[in-house]
């Protein structure tokens, strides 16, 4: 078998050949008359009426030899097959295919639609043209790239030669369309928010930093899509907003994690989280219906139906149920020995991190769909507190054993919310980086007054999981690292 590099001296020399025929190997523009969806939607019509048909695409396969040549053409839209076929073809476009294509390149063809005597609707070409001259080969089209490093890094190739991760990449933008489209319908007005951030706010993450040289500033990129932002505007006087976008992690990677993702945040005012959780619940079965067409799935070992019960979920009663430890009262020793008893690992020796990590062992064993409600103060630095005073307006969808989303009634006390600010910054000054920065002014703008508020954020782990893969498999590019 020949090695790429012979492989690509061979396409090289037809390069070079086709340059000096007088030929632009790389013209600008095709000629094309027709997208191949358009013949095959109108093939019989088109057969017809004896129309002459320009069409381009990639050639992703042929076969033949002689005096009769089968070509697989692709442009992304359809495949349609194209015949050289002697005499009717003419000597030109059998001799210029044969001397300069390959598989893998890309081509314009002129000629008349027929039906093959086996039934297959092709097109008899006149005429051929190079659009593009590819230098190195396609993978094999029954095996794709088995690599798993480079199946990655050439993600281009996987999705030409895969139908499955184009169907997926497909799928991901109705995904989003469904949210938007969801989120207009009840009245939400979309809106930009900063990615750079001289503090980071609404999440508990490490962040990665970088540098604003005209400002000669340190400066965050964001670790939420925009929450302390959306809610300066329900201060302003918006209603409803909410914004998709990337957000940023400086943390590790898993099935369920990366460093860069697309997530969307909404915020409505004058609603708590009990109306959130039902808005919530709303969309996440639009999702299922809209984008996969059921509202039943099964993933990461566990099987739910979104059209069941919604069931809440006390999220001390839960943790004391699976391990016997009451989080309200244990002290840090005790939440310590509780790990180290169940074999749980974890970082840092903070009640809030430990306390995470014992729910994150109980939430595996639920498949849900379930709201994780009533979360202890500590883990709720924005939200609202509960009347017992101990725990916090959040919810979690919980699916397959993990939250795939977080919701709040939004804390707008100003002095509350500097006490909550202040606990963050003796965590982070502890060695906790995934505690929450401090945000002045935005505690200023709670000074001058925000509405009561219900805000949610969700985004591609709730696709990934409703898909079944990894996060990382969801992403167009994911990130690698460069070679070696």
């Amino acid at each position: 078998m020949a090695s790429i590099d012979e492989l690509r001296a061979e396409r090289m020399k037809k390069l070079e050949a086709l340059q000096a025929s007088g030929q632009n190997p790389y013209p600008a523009i095709s000629r094309r008359t027709h997208e191949l969806s358009d013949v095959v939607r109108g093939f019989k019509t088109l057969e017809s009426e004896g129309t002459q048909v320009i069409v381009s695409g990639r050639v992703m396969g042929a076969r033949g030899q002689g005096a009769l040549i089968f070509i697989d053409l692709y442009d992304g839209t359809a495949k349609l097959q194209a015949v050289i076929k002697l005499p009717e073809s003419g000597e030109e476009a059998h001799a210029f295919f044969n001397a300069y294509v390959d598989v893998g390149d890309f081509i314009e063809v002129t000629g008349t639609l027929f039906t093959t005597k086996s039934g297959q609707e092709s097109v008899l070409v006149t005429a051929v043209s190079m659009l593009s001259k590819a230098l190195l080969p396609l993978p094999d089209k029954y095996h794709g790239i088995q690599d798993e490093e480079l199946r990655l890094r050439e993600r281009y190739l996987d999705i030409l030669t895969n139908p499955e991760l184009r169907e997926m990449i497909e799928k991901k933008a109705k995904f989003w369309e469904v949210v938007r489209e969801f989120l207009k319908e009840k009245k939400f007005v979309e809106v930009e928010t900063p990615t750079l951030e001289v503090t980071t706010g609404g999440a508990e993450a490490r962040p990665f930093a970088t540098h604003h040289h005209d400002f000669d500033l340190d400066v965050f990129m964001r670790i939420s899509v925009g929450e302390l932002w959306q809610k300066r505007l329900m201060a302003a006087g918006f209603p409803r907003t909410y914004e998709i976008g990337r957000v940023y992690r400086n943390e590790g990677s898993s099935p369920e994690h990366v460093q860069e993702f697309t997530n969307c945040e909404f915020y409505m005012a004058y609603a708590d989280y009990e109306e959130g959780m039902k808005l919530v619940e709303e969309l996440y079965k639009k999702i299922a219906l809209e984008v996969f067409g059921t509202t039943t799935f099964t993933t990461r070992g566990h099987t739910f139906d979104l059209a069941n019960e919604w069931k809440h979920i006390d999220y001390r009663d839960e943790v004391m149920r699976q391990t016997g430890i009451d989080i309200t009262s244990a002290t840090l020793e005790e939440l310590k020995a509780k790990a180290d008893e169940l074999h749980i690992k974890y970082d840092g020796v903070n009640e809030e991190r430990l306390i995470d990590t014992l729910w994150k062992y109980c939430r595996k064993n639920i498949a849900g769909p379930a709201f994780l409600i009533n979360h202890p103060l500590l883990v709720a630095p924005l939200a609202k507190k509960n009347p017992d005073g101990v725990t916090a307006q959040i919810f979690q969808p919980i699916l397959a054993g993990s939250e795939i989303g977080k919701g709040y009634s939004e804390l707008n006390d100003p002095l509350d919310q500097r006490v909550r600010f202040e606990k963050q910054q003796e965590l982070l000054a502890g060695g906790d980086e995934e505690a929450m920065m401090a945000d002045d002014s935005f505690v200023e703008m709670l000074e001058h007054g925000m509405p009561p508020t219900c805000g949610f954020g969700f985004g591609e782990r709730l696709f990934a999981f409703l898909a079944d893969k990894p996060i990382r498999e969801v992403h167009t590019f994911p990130l690698v690292k460069p070679k070696a």
